[in-house]
């Protein structure tokens, strides 16, 4: 081998690891393979999720989405949007369809349009935060939110992880009763092999992080799907509802290796939106657009965080880039159907298992890619595995509360407000907003108005008439 060759062979990492800033963040090529794959592991009930969520309702013409392309286009445009954010924003932070927006637009708005309609809403509704990112007003709004109320956003992060987790693993399931609302387990005990699957997976992953073992988090995830396994080789376990014992979402055993995707979904969209009237398109954009601007500003707050890459005032680097990104992330959403993407606070495993570059991003979208080939496969974690990861990375989160002054009630109630609200709601805009009105509020008769920021006080207006949407849409609809 010549010495221009060598020479080559050593400059190539370097160029990458210079644009990916892997060592001057205090990171290695291994840590990113490793975060990026764990981030993937915990993301990758997505490409079941989605379909389940947005195949399941039929819109007001009476059609279906079907579940094999939903599935194919959500990996598609999670790994793409991935990637493109990696390569961009140079952050951990993976992409795939959020359930706050796919659930809405199943459940409200199909019923009133069709869905090629509903995926043009979603589309507007990612042009509109591009245009609000590009032209620095978004970043305006980030900068006025108090350091208390950012880290705030992070730990209720963490909590609403955790809480998500703890629900996907069945150990705090439904009473469907007036109350308690919810409970622990089948009728008050952990009553079934997979919620025992993830109790196992927990302390185990528990015990290698707390004696900081590398790769604790990915040693876990392979632990506990190698027991899913074995549970079901022994078991031959169903999935729920069918089986109200059985798996949350998939069966971990592998029944056919490959699928080809199907693209059909891919520019299924119309603008045409004279069945809805003026103002109940605009209500319903609007609250696409508050969901998407605060649920990823509030998310990508605690990951940069926890990454340790949030400056003393909150901010990241390449903070404009990466809400510009994260705009065109409910545009290709829009035009794959696969429902408004964007960034994913499971990223939040990769980040504890070491992730600060962008680098974890491409092989977290590579894998999700290949995940369109390889479905089955990608199903053979199941959510209950996954759901332990999540519980860890919520500890892991909520200790970040330690940096808040507590001992000032003006401040205290609205971080209470933020950190409860979001995983009681199932929502991190509902916190975040339930944050900004109480901070407002409170502050301003607490005789601290000068120190609240003019745009925070638009802000909380907003999230008032956010809140109070439907009596404002029933208003004028009468």
């Amino acid at each position: 081998m010549s010495d221009t060759e060598t020479q080559a062979d050593v400059e190539a990492p370097s160029r990458l690891n210079a644009f990916f800033e892997i060592s001057k963040r205090g990171s290695t090529w291994w840590q990113e393979v490793r975060g990026g794959l764990v981030t993937f592991v915990t993301m990758a009930y997505i490409i079941v999720l989605n379909p389940i969520i947005l195949s399941g309702s039929k819109d007001v013409s009476g059609h279906v989405l079907q579940f094999t392309q939903v599935a194919a286009v959500t990996a598609l445009t999670a790994g793409v949007m991935t990637i493109l954010f990696g390569l961009i924003a140079r952050l951990p932070f993976a992409f795939a369809a959020g359930l706050g927006i796919n659930s809405f637009l199943a459940v409200s708005v199909v019923g009133q349009v069709t869905w090629p309609e509903a995926m043009g809403l979603v589309v507007i509704d990612g042009l509109i935060i591009v245009i609000l990112s590009a032209t620095g007003l978004r970043r305006l709004i980030f900068d006025a939110v108090p350091y208390s109320l950012k880290i705030a956003i992070t730990v209720g992060i963490g909590l609403f992880i955790a809480f998500i987790g703890l629900v996907d693993a069945g150990f705090v399931t439904t009473t469907k009763l007036a109350s308690p609302p919810i409970g622990l387990g089948v009728d008050g005990s952990v009553g079934s092999i997979p919620t025992v699957v993830f109790v196992l997976t927990l302390l185990i992953t528990g015990i290698l992080v707390a004696r900081k073992i590398k790769g604790a988090i990915l040693i876990g995830l392979v632990g506990g799907t190698i027991l899913a396994v074995i549970a079901q080789a022994i078991w031959n376990l169903g999935a729920q509802p069918k089986d109200p014992t059985g798996w949350n979402l998939n069966i971990p055993e592998i029944t056919n290796w490959v699928s080809l995707p199907n693209f059909g979904l891919v520019g299924q969209v119309s603008f045409d939106f004279s069945k809805l009237g003026a103002l109940t398109a605009i209500m319903l954009v609007f609250t696409l657009v508050f969901s998407n601007f605060f649920d990823a500003m509030g998310t990508m707050t605690g990951l940069s965080k926890e990454a340790g890459l949030a400056k003393d005032d909150g901010t990241f680097p390449r903070l404009r880039s990466a809400l510009i990104v994260e705009g065109v992330g409910a545009v290709a959403g829009g035009l794959t159907s696969s429902s408004s993407n964007t960034v994913f606070i499971e990223s939040g495993a990769g980040i504890g298992e070491g992730a600060k570059t962008g680098f974890a991003n491409v092989v977290t979208g590579g894998l999700f890619l290949l995940a369109m080939f390889f479905t089955p496969i990608a199903q053979i974690v199941p959510s209950e595995v996954a759901a332990a990861a999540l519980v860890i990375v919520g500890a892991l989160m909520m200790s970040q509360i330690r940096s808040i002054d507590l001992t000032d009630f003006s401040v205290l109630l609205p971080v209470f407000m933020t950190v409860v609200i979001m995983p009681l709601t199932y929502s991190i805009a509902n916190g975040i907003g339930a944050g900004f009105i109480t901070w407002v509020v409170v502050q301003a008769f607490s005789g601290k108005v000068r120190s609240i920021s003019p745009l925070l006080w638009i802000v909380a207006a907003g999230f008032a008439i956010y809140f109070a949407r439907g009596p404002i849409e029933a208003l004028y609809t009468h």
